[in-house]
């Protein structure tokens, strides 16, 4: 089980844009990377072509590592590492480790 699914909201610890928040909207198993809504854009400068009739610039989110970003808790609005719990019917939940909060995505 990983400690996130998309659509989890996420704080960024590192890089360019340390300290903003957005949710997970693709994650990148192979490389370990995901891609939050909104942050670490990127400019790509296009020709016009057949599909593109104006070309120009066009800005993207691009996949950033895994490690620099954290789930924020629901209940303190916090980065927090995460800790799996198996419940009562016997799932197991993802769970905050400074709250015991379970994380929802």
């Amino acid at each position: 089980m990983r400690r996130l699914k998309v659509g989890d909201l996420v704080k960024v610890i590192a890089g360019k844009d340390k300290g903003k928040e957005g949710r997970v909207t693709r994650i990148l198993r192979d490389d370990d990377r995901v891609v939050v809504e909104g942050l670490n854009k990127v400019v790509r400068h296009t020709k016009p072509n057949q599909r593109d009739r104006e070309g120009g610039k066009r800005e993207k989110e691009a996949p950033m590592h895994i490690s620099n970003v954290m789930p924020l808790d629901a209940s303190t609005g916090k980065a927090t590492r995460v800790t799996t719990k198996v419940a009562d019917d016997g799932k197991r939940q993802r769970v905050a480790r400074k709250t015991g909060a379970e994380l929802k995505s």
